[in-house]
């Protein structure tokens, strides 16, 4: 094994114990923000599977960086569908309207 490749599956596995440990402290108040910046990150990761893909020179290279650009998309997506759901949870609900008789009656139950 070559000392390049040693050296990005070690900064590989430090990143993932890394953002695993980061993530797992977030309280649930800051999950959408967040998920703002994650989107940006994912779209940075979506242009970088596409610079690979223009230097791929070989079938398993073109096959590795359509995946990633894949992935990347799907992560690009996903994150903008989880964020506008969790902001429609603060979003406030319309009042129901109110029966014909109790508008007539002065809106009290008597």
């Amino acid at each position: 094994m070559n000392q390049d490749l040693l050296f990005a599956i070690a900064i590989f596995v430090l990143a993932i114990l890394v953002g695993f440990e980061v993530i797992s402290k977030v309280p649930a108040t800051l999950h959408t923000p967040l998920m703002s910046g994650a989107n940006s990150i994912h779209g940075i990761v979506f242009v970088g599977g596409i610079l690979i893909a223009a230097a791929a020179d070989t079938p398993l290279s073109y096959a590795l960086a359509f995946v990633a650009v894949v992935f990347g998309a799907m992560n690009v997506v996903g994150g903008y569908v989880v964020t506008d759901r969790m902001l429609q949870m603060f979003r406030r609900r319309p009042a129901p309207a109110q029966s014909e008789g109790a508008r007539s009656s002065g809106g009290s139950v008597q």
